[in-house]
């Protein structure tokens, strides 16, 4: 069916369903809705080469990701990402432009595409303090949403993240409360956004309860099984080891697990521990009973969601910003336990 049949079933002009398509504003939301379900019930979708004609739109989104987060491609995490993003994309008719770039060269990707007119719009990843894309997408005029956020920036700008703070603060009270109180922290980069925000919760609660921070109980690497290992490898040798640890994802959850197992000692009865997004599609923490006690998010919604802000600004460009918390839930599984006395 092409959009001259369409129209004349619903009894407009191909003009108006063109624009009731596009998301046009002069297009009542009654007619919009009426298009689209008609849209959806014939199986109809809109020329995208025409759509670009129209509009003057690309009709797609880029991600640009530096040689040096390579890693992040392979990385399960990233992948759920881009898989619930691919699918609001999809339903919008909007292709996806993935850039691997030189680490500098990072600022001329984003400067080529928007010259180049081969996006209508970006998703930043991995944001960092003071980060420089936040300012450099704004100088462009390039829309942008930030899965995550920037501390230190004080422009403002659009995002969308976990609430990492209060999720690892839950975490450690979790842990507290079980009667520990040699909690280890095996955390990302804290250059990064999210890992700072982590440590910040850890250490609040730690404080809350007249604990303080022990330096050689943390540890911030790449987000490997190789570095998880190495962490709590070097943290189960001190002569006062941690009695739970807290890790920053599931894959360094592995590396934990394989230091215990070394050490001879059993997860969840010896030694409890806690990992972050454990509901990943190709990574499942067991199958009827959690095999980690985590701080659940799913990575996969977080795509669909600042997919469909991005694609919302694009359509809708205004100066408010819009920004949007998610909360991770704590999912109880068999790495946790109450503390035995050292």
């Amino acid at each position: 069916m092409n959009l001259k049949e369409l129209a004349s079933r619903l009894g407009l002009s191909p003009t108006t369903v063109s624009r009731a398509l596009n998301g046009y504003p002069e297009v009542n939301e009654a007619t919009r809705e009426r298009v689209m379900a008609a849209a959806k019930r014939h199986n109809y979708h809109p020329n995208t080469r025409a759509i670009r004609l129209a509009t003057g739109r690309a009709m797609a989104v880029g991600h640009v990701i530096p040689v040096a987060t390579r890693h992040e491609i392979v990385n399960p995490v990233f992948a759920d990402f881009i898989a619930g993003a691919g699918e609001t994309y999809s339903r919008n008719d909007y292709d996806m432009l993935l850039s691997v770039v030189p680490d500098d060269q990072e600022e001329a990707a984003y400067r080529s595409l928007k010259s180049k007119g081969n996006v209508d719009g970006v998703i930043v990843h991995a944001p960092k303090m003071n980060d420089p894309r936040i300012a450099l997408l704004h100088d462009i005029g390039l829309p942008f949403v930030v899965h995550g956020r920037a501390t230190g920036t004080t422009l403002p700008y659009s995002w969308l993240d976990v609430n990492n703070r209060r999720a690892f603060q839950r975490a450690a009270e979790f842990l507290l409360d079980l009667g520990h109180t040699r909690i280890a922290l095996v955390n990302g980069l804290e250059f990064m956004d999210f890992a700072i925000r982590r440590r910040t919760g850890y250490e609040g609660a730690l404080s809350a309860r007249g604990i303080a921070p022990d330096p050689a109980l943390m540890s911030s690497d790449e987000m490997t099984e190789i570095a998880g290992h190495r962490a709590a490898r070097r943290m189960l040798a001190l002569p006062l080891r941690p009695t739970a640890f807290m890790v920053a994802s599931m894959i360094s959850g592995m590396g934990v697990r394989r230091a215990l197992e070394e050490a001879g000692l059993q997860m969840g009865r010896d030694i409890s521990v806690i990992i972050h997004d454990d509901d990943l599609s190709y990574m499942k923490n067991g199958e009827d009973v959690p095999i980690f006690t985590a701080t659940r998010s799913s990575v996969r919604d977080a795509g669909r969601l600042a997919a469909e802000m991005l694609l919302d600004l694009i359509a809708n460009p205004g100066p408010v910003p819009q920004q949007r918390l998610l909360e991770a839930e704590l999912i109880i599984g068999q790495s946790t336990g109450p503390c035995l006395r050292l």
